[in-house]
């Protein structure tokens, strides 16, 4: 039974990501986004690059302005409109893999799907197995 069970769990994880694929995918397309997919399932796209040569990883503390929004334009964070710092490993997947892709002074917009945001739980606001459009603006990086 439990074989059976884990099956069925494997079976509509797939689906998800499948599902998730196509919403970014569609997204992408009707917003003429211009992304670029991680082999790791990540979209982004950097609308500038910033300067430097910060070597950015989980212990870096980096200080941004951002907003993250749903598909459907819903805002579900923006930081309160100010900048914030925090510790890179602190962060969601999604944001580990992207902000490394910058430096100070860039920007990038990240297209997250659940697997590296907030996976099959709700978060505050954030709907279970949500897709995440976050632009982040890099402020600082040390």
């Amino acid at each position: 039974m439990s074989v059976i069970l884990l099956f069925v769990f494997a079976l509509s994880s797939c689906k998800k990501d499948e599902d998730a694929e196509k919403q970014i995918t569609k997204y992408i397309q009707q917003n003429n986004i211009n992304a670029v997919k991680d082999p790791s399932g990540l979209y982004y796209q950097i609308i500038k690059p910033g300067s430097g040569t910060t070597t950015i990883n989980s212990n870096t503390s980096i200080t941004i302005k951002y907003e993250g929004k749903l598909l459907d334009g819903t805002v579900i964070d923006n930081g309160g409109g100010k900048e914030n710092t925090f510790r890179l490993g602190d962060l969601i997947e999604g944001w580990k893999i992207g902000i490394p892709k910058i430096q100070k002074g860039g920007e990038i917009r990240l297209i997250i799907p659940p697997t590296l945001g907030y996976g099959s739980r709700n978060a505050g606001p954030i709907p279970a197995n949500s897709v995440l459009d976050f632009n982040i603006q890099l402020t600082n990086a040390q």
